[in-house]
């Protein structure tokens, strides 16, 4: 009877203690504000995200290991790699497809797969991991328009680009991308009332669009996506913003050093790539000063290599080695997305499943296109494991 009278004593405490949380956030502002979840991760997780975080953890299992893709890689034709895949969670999406198979019919209905998962746990999130996930979905926004835009001045069909646009990055005015001869024009006609409407307004010019300029432009938004998305996780606090940190400071500090290669032999100034790099990450501010300043490939190394989480990475790169690079990044950054998992009540995982399952997407794209170019002996230079 002690017992009881104690646990329902330390019950109610409990209660008035949401209760009293709950009231200070409620009257603090009109305006529902992510919780800083600093040290509370255990005590409000589940309430809101417990069921979405299952889910996912759920699907995380579904990814293809180094088993699998062994067996992929011993197939002879598309077809083989068809029934492969059916046996694991791509099967309902292959299993009705008639011959002959394409390469782009099977990363079609993969991406189909992440794209039905996502907007299924999208949908049943609540206001502030709902927020988080549309975060992680404005790179594919920033991507489709800088395809669309491209597309139209090589005077390629609208509706054939569309076809070639991820499906997490569509709004409903992206076809009218086509019209806009300037990113003034951009912004003014069709991107004001999407997502991307503040990255855009900070950057607009009156230069016509062509190769150069859109190439800036992508990396401009970037550089704003990046700040913003750095900044609301770090508005989340606790383990979301210590890991999304991390995440997002390898992700800013790839994208500085892919600009840097880039860019050398072109028009582009010092200066102007120092605009091109983000606020924040392991390179900023001194290293991004270093790699504004190289001038080739040697010069990049050196300044990345001061880094020590980076030195690991550029030890395994023999010197005349740097087409290796990109698969060396990549498994990088598998690797701290499968880091992630081994933490809970956070928002972390969403972001890094969503990076697993694109990497996984592109492993099946090149062993499907070894297969169908009978090149099965490249297949192991561009598969990056995940588990």
């Amino acid at each position: 009877s002690a017992q009881l009278t104690q646990h329902l004593q330390f019950q109610a405490q409990c209660a008035c203690l949401l209760l009293r949380t709950s009231n200070c956030n409620l009257h603090s502002s009109n305006k529902r504000k992510p919780f800083k979840m600093w040290g509370w991760e255990m005590l409000y997780a589940n309430i809101t995200d417990g069921f979405q975080e299952a889910v996912l953890r759920g699907h995380r299992t579904g990814l293809l290991t180094a088993a699998d893709y062994n067996n992929l890689g011993q197939c002879e034709t598309l077809e083989d790699i068809k029934l492969n895949l059916t046996a694991s969670d791509y099967g309902s999406y292959l299993a009705n497809e008639a011959s002959p198979l394409h390469t782009t019919t099977i990363v079609e209905k993969c991406t189909l797969k992440l794209v039905d998962e996502w907007n299924r746990m999208r949908c049943q999130a609540d206001e502030t991991l709902s927020q988080f996930m549309d975060y992680c979905t404005y790179g594919h926004m920033i991507d489709n328009v800088v395809l669309i835009v491209t597309g139209t001045l090589h005077e390629r069909d609208v509706q054939e680009l569309l076809d070639k646009c991820h499906p997490l990055g569509m709004f409903d005015s992206i076809a009218t991308l086509a019209v806009a001869s300037n990113m003034r024009e951009l912004y003014r006609l069709v991107l004001v009332d999407t997502p991307l409407a503040p990255y855009f307004s900070d950057n607009l010019s009156h230069e016509d669009l062509d190769e150069m300029n859109i190439e800036i432009m992508r990396n401009t938004l970037y550089k704003a996506y990046l700040d913003d998305f750095a900044q609301f996780c770090h508005s989340l606090g606790g383990s979301t913003a210590e890991i999304m940190s991390d995440l997002l400071a390898f992700e800013t500090d790839r994208r500085a050093l892919n600009i840097t290669l880039n860019s050398i032999g072109t028009e582009l100034t010092r200066d102007d790539r120092k605009k091109l790099y983000s606020n924040f990450g392991l390179l900023y501010p001194h290293g991004q000063n270093e790699l504004s300043a190289a001038e080739d490939f040697d010069q990049i190394r050196a300044a990345m290599e001061k880094v020590p989480a980076y030195a690991s990475i550029f030890s395994k790169l023999g010197f005349g080695e740097s087409q290796m690079l990109d698969k060396l990044l990549y498994e990088e950054e598998v690797k701290r997305c499968v880091n992630t998992f081994e933490q809970q009540f956070h928002y972390g995982i969403f972001y890094a499943y969503m990076k697993l399952k694109e990497q996984e997407i592109r492993n099946i794209m090149w062993i499907s296109e070894c297969v169908a170019q009978d090149q099965k002996a490249r297949i192991n230079d561009g598969i990056v494991y995940s588990f």
